[in-house]
């Protein structure tokens, strides 16, 4: 059972992108504090009425964000 979902977030154009590992979840917003709480409501309406032990899932799965930073100019 999967206690943990991945999700790996970017910024470009200035939105920040949350993308799913595994579940098919994506969204975006200007901020990384409205990013992470569309992920928590994104994963919510995905899992909304299903069993999550028949999706391979732990009763509370939790996310875990990948931050890819800008990158470094040396």
């Amino acid at each position: 059972m999967k206690r943990v979902i991945q999700f790996n977030i970017s910024k470009e154009d200035g939105y920040y992108t949350a993308e799913g590992v595994g579940v098919p979840v994506v969204t975006q917003e200007k901020t990384l504090d409205e990013t992470v709480a569309n992920v928590h409501e994104a994963l919510s309406l995905y899992f909304e009425g299903e069993d999550l032990s028949e999706l391979g899932f732990a009763p509370d799965p939790s996310p875990f964000i990948n931050l890819e930073l800008e990158p470094i100019h040396a």
